[in-house]
């Protein structure tokens, strides 16, 4: 091989090695971290995208989030990764919901996150216990579980005064009683063997716990869940 044409070779040898590895490293490096834009969501929750169908979260859940309804949840101050997280299971079987499935279908993956940004940097309104007589019972179970049927500590968890753990556990300080007790109930019908459809499956955690609790386990500790701050 005369002296030119090897040149040449080791110079297209080097080359493509060059961009083999520069493609590999490429491939190998995580994708960028896309920033949540609470501005958008904010647009979104308050108007909604007629384009598409889908409408005001604002009609269901209230201004910034301080749902006056009581069937629906207040979302203002919560969890931004948990509210993500809580729009995918939507589109899963493991949280069906008859009115929140379909919409969640809706959103894009950069909608859910500037939603949950948006509503995540909200102040909620403070909630109220209303069943005095049942108060302290509620308190019981939430700060010293259920020792008798194995119920942890929901302050274990979701943290003393309730504002829950980022990224983990979720808030729960003043959300309305009915809505906490129908997610309680959504848990324990999960656990049974002929679940219903619509039986909240996407915490093994809670499942478990909230198949060990009475009806009025769950209206306490609601009752007193919506009274901290």
């Amino acid at each position: 091989m005369n002296r030119p044409f090897s040149s040449l070779v080791k110079s297209l040898l080097v080359a493509t090695l060059a961009v083999s590895g520069y493609a590999s490293a490429a491939a190998a490096a995580p994708a960028a971290v896309v920033k949540a834009d609470p501005a958008k969501g904010g647009t979104l929750y308050d108007s909604g995208d007629s384009a598409r169908g889908l409408p005001a979260c604002v009609s269901c859940h209230g201004a910034a989030g301080n749902s006056t309804i009581a069937a629906n949840p207040k979302l203002s101050g919560q969890m931004g990764p948990y509210l993500v997280k809580q729009l995918v299971d939507f589109t899963t079987p493991n949280r069906n919901n008859p009115i929140m499935t379909p919409y969640s279908k809706m959103l894009t993956d950069e909608d859910k996150r500037n939603v949950a940004a948006y509503l995540g940097a909200q102040v909620q309104k403070q909630g109220a216990a209303k069943d005095k007589d049942n108060v302290e019972l509620g308190k019981k179970i939430y700060r010293g579980g259920i020792a008798a049927t194995g119920v942890a500590a929901c302050a274990s968890c979701h943290g003393a005064n309730g504002n829950g753990i980022p990224a983990q556990f979720p808030r729960l300080a003043g959300q309305h009683q009915d809505y906490t007790v129908a997610q309680l109930q959504s848990f324990k019908a999960a656990h049974s063997k002929k679940a219903p459809a619509g039986a909240r499956k996407n915490s093994a955690q809670m499942v478990t716990l909230a198949s060990r609790m009475s009806e009025d386990e769950m209206r306490a500790v609601a009752d007193y869940i919506a009274g901290l701050k």
